[in-house]
């Protein structure tokens, strides 16, 4: 599977799914704290920050960055990148952890006939932010 399939089928997922497809934002934004977008919500930031009020409640996108903090390691290594695409679903006040949990591992998990990435669920391991503990029971009692 190509990029262009990963993000077709990411994007595909989400609008089923009730969020709308919001285009790429430039990579500069009138934002004084940013040079450049250097992650795929920058361009929702006022409706986090409460700033603005969301025209939708859910939203996903393939969002265009550009990321510096480590420009002098591109091209030293694989693993160092300063232009790529991020896909993202977010709320604005519809779900949390609770919905967006089980969302993820779907897309994983979908078979590749269904719209999915196909992979193995026992081949995955699940990462969460350190004391979350309730994303961690949510793995656990939400997925397995």
């Amino acid at each position: 599977m190509d990029s262009a399939e990963i993000r077709r089928r990411f994007l595909a997922f989400f609008t089923e799914r009730g969020h709308t497809e919001v285009p790429s934002a430039s990579l500069i934004l009138d934002d004084p704290t940013l040079l450049f977008v250097n992650a795929g919500m920058v361009p929702f930031k006022p409706y986090f920050l409460g700033e603005a009020v969301p025209p939708y409640d859910r939203a996903t996108s393939v969002q265009k960055v550009v990321r510096t903090l480590d420009i002098e390691e591109v091209g030293k290594t694989t693993r160092h990148a300063s232009f790529f695409q991020m896909c993202g679903n977010f709320s604005f006040g519809d779900y949390f952890k609770d919905k967006a949990i089980p969302l993820a591992w779907e897309l994983l998990t979908m078979p590749v006939a269904a719209g999915g990435y196909g992979l193995p669920g026992d081949k995955l391991w699940v990462t969460v932010y350190q004391g979350d503990d309730e994303a961690a029971d949510l793995w656990h009692e939400v997925v397995g």
